[in-house]
């Protein structure tokens, strides 16, 4: 990959890429609505709104790959969530096509399938069970990823990632923890692997509690470095401090499924067990 764009790169997971990527990918460029407020002198950035076709078209002219972590990154207002995920992940997947580009790692989520309980152990071909408006917003971009893929030959990699960060914090992260290294190797399997045509993978490290199947990312190469089970005893222990939720500690989604909730609790394990 000759030059490779990576739009979020303010945010938490762009901000920690954009350390680790650089030695891989050394013509990186940057893009945001604002630049990073500690931009290198030596980085790239081209600032733009994912709302606008024009703008996205213009930081994709020249470019070989994206890695595409912009966009609403939490649950928001359904406005929020529809112009810069849903009509912004439409415009980067469209002006992609049109600039010519030849690989997308699109930043999906595990709250596309937030809904399924924990006990669940599910791989990526499951039905879409989105736990909030941000999850439905990772689903559609999921839905246009394919759609690029099949009608338009771009090679695509959708990262459902799970909870980004040096360590796990609680229970819940212990089975959905994403060390940073781990997802840049994720990273470079899309951008770089020869048999990509449209993939889905589980953001996750080594995670021994995991709810999720993600032996295709294995089948590819994938060999994760970090290890949820090293951090056990902090993630417990922070977890003894966290209030009991009964929607949000039965399901993978975690309080993006007990958030807004006023479904009626008591058929939580039986529709769980159809």
């Amino acid at each position: 990959m000759p030059r490779v764009l990576m739009t979020g790169a303010a945010g938490g997971i762009g901000t920690s890429l954009r350390k680790l990527l650089p030695p891989i990918y050394p013509d990186l460029l940057l893009s945001d609505l604002k630049a990073p407020a500690d931009l290198g002198k030596d980085e790239k950035f081209k600032a733009a709104d994912l709302a606008d076709m024009a703008q996205v078209e213009a930081i994709c002219e020249g470019v070989d790959g994206i890695l595409h972590f912009g966009g609403y990154s939490v649950e928001g207002p359904w406005d929020s969530i529809l112009q810069s995920n849903i009509i912004g992940g439409y415009n980067l997947f469209e002006a992609a096509r049109k600039k010519g580009v030849k690989r997308v790692v699109f930043a999906s989520s595990n709250h596309a399938v937030g809904f399924y309980p924990r006990h669940h152990r599910i791989g990526t071909d499951v039905t879409a069970r989105p736990d909030s408006r941000y999850g439905v917003s990772k689903v559609f971009g999921e839905a246009v990823g394919a759609l690029y893929a099949d009608k338009h030959g771009l090679g695509v990699t959708c990262i459902r990632i799970g909870n980004f960060g040096e360590k796990p914090l609680d229970h819940r992260r212990l089975s959905i923890w994403l060390k940073p290294e781990d997802l840049v190797q994720l990273c470079c399997i899309g951008l770089d692997h020869p048999d990509i045509h449209f993939e889905i993978f589980y953001g996750a490290s080594y995670n021994e509690r995991a709810w999720w199947d993600n032996h295709r990312a294995y089948e590819l190469g994938y060999r994760p470095t970090g290890r949820a089970e090293d951090f056990r005893e902090h993630a417990m222990a922070e977890q003894a401090k966290l209030k009991p939720d009964p929607v949000g500690d039965y399901y993978q989604g975690g309080t993006f499924c007990s958030m807004e909730f006023d479904g009626d609790e008591s058929r939580i394990v039986d529709w769980s067990k159809r």
